[in-house]
């Protein structure tokens, strides 16, 4: 027995359902434990190079286990190629990343655009400088006139601040709200992938485990800028992890719905087509589709435009670079490893 099925025993060693809770145990409660141990201001540099090996591990699953499994099953050896069902699955990875994009762009849409402006500070530095123009040139027209103006000034100052520190609250109750979102279809990746085999479940496990660690020390940051306390914020990343909890319970009921009705109409539907329009195909085979397509969103469209902005400094952003095409490569390659293994596992 490999070391590397060896180690999968031991982390899951009970059936699917029990094995899908344990993998969301440890995708959840370890990397919001990790927090603990991190500043919230992390350096930049550091983070992306951490999400780069989590983006290669990511798409490895994708590519490396997922679609694979979503396409050919258990049984690649003798395939039988339907075209109906591929294009319900295909459709099932189309409706993942569908699912993402509507989440996403919701987000934007009640945020009043998205993201943080970081540029307000120097916005508010030239409007400091002008109001102090504006109140030198009002010195001949007397001290009482002077005096109101900075006052109208200063008032309208404070509005626009506490303005925007709403938004930069509402902002991060948002990043909360799709953090959980993102959770449950973790705990519907981890109860799909467990109940299709083992070796896919273990597999997917150990990639969304290494996403969820740059996942989570960038939304503790994002918290902490927003003005939440480091318990406070640490405390809401831990009630985010409910939400892949939940994931997981819906995964398994539907896994186990579909499984019972399968088994109860075998023998009466043998020869018939049976399944969604009559392909074979049932419900729950669309969880893992659904799943690849969600990560190909979170991988291609939510992490890696942020991995490829620049300061301008050639020199940095050449050694920056590097580290983060090395530490996809390690990813995708970390991936590429177990699934090579997995028929001796």
């Amino acid at each position: 027995m490999s070391f590397q099925a060896t180690a999968f025993a031991y982390l899951f060693p009970g059936n699917a359902m029990v094995n899908s809770l344990l993998a969301t145990a440890y995708i959840s409660l370890f990397p919001n434990l990790l927090l603990y141990f991190v500043p919230p201001d992390i350096n930049t540099s550091s983070l992306n190079v951490l999400v780069s090996f989590a983006v290669g591990g990511l798409l490895g699953d994708v590519f490396l286990h997922l679609l694979p499994h979503a396409f050919l099953g258990d049984h690649a050896d003798a395939v039988h190629v339907d075209e109906q069902k591929n294009v319900l699955i295909g459709m099932g990875i189309f409706g993942g990343l569908f699912f993402f994009f509507v989440m996403d762009k919701l987000m934007r849409v009640f945020n009043g655009g998205g993201g943080h402006d970081h540029g307000h500070h120097h916005h508010d530095t030239k409007k400091n400088e002008d109001d102090a123009v504006a109140i030198k040139k009002d010195e001949p027209e007397g001290l009482r006139q002077r005096k109101k103006k900075s006052e109208e000034k200063e008032d309208e100052h404070d509005h626009q601040h506490e303005k925007k520190n709403n938004e930069i609250k509402l902002s991060a109750y948002l990043n909360l709200f799709a953090d959980f979102t993102h959770n449950m279809t973790d705990g519907l990746a981890m109860a799909a992938s467990f109940y299709a085999s083992p070796s896919v479940g273990a597999t997917t496990a150990v990639a969304v485990f290494f996403h969820e660690i740059p996942h989570e020390v960038g939304d503790y940051a994002i918290l902490v800028q927003s003005g939440f306390s480091k318990q406070k914020a640490m405390m809401a990343q831990f009630t985010t992890a409910v939400g892949a909890f939940l994931g997981t319970i819906i995964g398994i009921i539907i896994e186990q719905v579909s499984r019972a009705g399968t088994d109860d109409q075998l023998h009466k539907h043998a020869v018939e087509g049976e399944g969604i329009l009559g392909t074979g195909l049932q419900w729950s085979e669309l969880v893992i589709p659904f799943t690849a397509g969600g990560f190909m969103y979170i991988a291609t469209v939510g992490v890696i435009p942020e991995l490829l902005e620049v300061t301008g400094k050639i020199q940095k952003d050449r050694r920056q670079a590097l580290a983060e095409f090395g530490a996809m490569l390690v990813g995708l390659s970390l991936m590429a490893v177990i699934a090579w293994n997995e028929g001796s596992a």
